[in-house]
């Protein structure tokens, strides 16, 4: 006689027939319906209810991905058009210069006053709404090709805005970010 495969399921049959053998038609029959009905909640629990809840999921993750999708692209564009912007074209410092200060009077106004030294400028806000001064940031990336390379910023609420320092560097003013 071969092996068998399972033998925990040989002996595991070996002790439950004599008790199968007892039962009458009807309790085998109840048995079998409730071992088949254990068998369909398992399949349904484990196989097939994770499958559908993952299948209503996917459209909106699908939206949020395609959204995170054009989101890369859209700053990758904008990142291939400001390296082209740059190539060929040398800003000196004293350009950079007058786009900083021409930037910083147009869209910030009185709430900021700039001091330039050297490679870095130092920008003193006073309440800086936070519309103009991500305005101004734009600004001076792109005419006067310099970035924030420190920051001290305080979010105030009268009036609303921004108040502190911000120290910018880049190559515009000469430095060699």
């Amino acid at each position: 006689m071969p092996t068998p495969r399972f033998p925990f399921l040989q002996r595991l049959n070996d002790s439950l027939r004599p008790t199968w053998v007892r039962l009458a038609p009807r309790e085998r029959l109840a048995v079998l319906l409730a071992a088949a009905v254990v068998g369909l909640a398992l399949l349904w629990g484990l196989g097939v209810a994770p499958a559908l809840a993952t299948l209503r999921q996917a459209p909106e993750q699908h939206r949020q991905l395609d959204a995170q999708l054009d989101a890369m692209r859209r700053m990758a564009a904008a990142a291939q058009q400001l390296r082209q912007q740059g190539e060929g074209q040398s800003l000196s410092p004293e350009a950079a210069r007058r786009a900083l200060q021409q930037a910083t009077t147009d869209t910030l106004g009185s709430t900021a006053q700039l001091a330039v030294q050297g490679p870095q400028a130092t920008v003193t806000l006073r309440g800086a709404t936070p519309e103009a001064l991500a305005r101004w940031l734009e600004q001076v990336r792109i005419n006067a090709r310099v970035v924030p390379v420190q920051a001290d910023l305080q979010q105030t609420a009268d009036p609303a805005g921004w108040t502190g320092q911000l120290v910018l560097g880049g190559p515009g003013l000469g430095a060699g970010n």
